[in-house]
């Protein structure tokens, strides 16, 4: 149910439909505007478990089991930027689909979503666990 893939929530710049999506974000962009105080909201899609032992810093945790329900309580306006993640991408491509069901306009794909963000050796908040573990 939740294997969609990126042409269907139109996650990359080439195959955004108007009005859905804007393309992705690397990790490096992202970090940067983290820094400069001009990051997007950060929607991290995984379980509170996994969002508890590591996120990038300023997410915020929306398990997608919860998404379509507890999407409306953000308050979030639907021209405002979006960066969805997951650990992936799985998870994070059906997010995009609700939020552009929902009319949202500025989704973005994390690429490589908090495994490439990892691996990019980008800052991390939380009870961080080692890699192997």
């Amino acid at each position: 149910m939740l294997a969609l893939s990126a042409a269907t929530v139109g996650c990359s710049a080439g195959d955004a439909e108007p009005g859905k999506g804007v393309g992705p974000i690397g990790a490096q962009e992202l970090a940067d505007r983290i820094s400069s105080d001009t990051a997007p909201v950060i929607l991290d899609v995984r379980t509170r478990e996994e969002f508890a032992s590591g996120h990038i810093p300023g997410a915020i945790n929306l398990p997608v089991n919860e998404f379509a329900t507890g999407l409306p309580a953000l308050g979030l306006a639907h021209d405002e930027e979006i960066v969805v993640h997951c650990e992936r991408g799985k998870r994070a491509a059906a997010a995009e689909s609700v939020l552009g069901k929902s009319g949202y306009t500025q989704v973005r794909d994390l690429s490589g979503h908090m495994q490439g963000w990892r691996a990019a050796a980008q800052p991390v908040e939380g009870d961080v666990q080692p890699s192997g573990s």
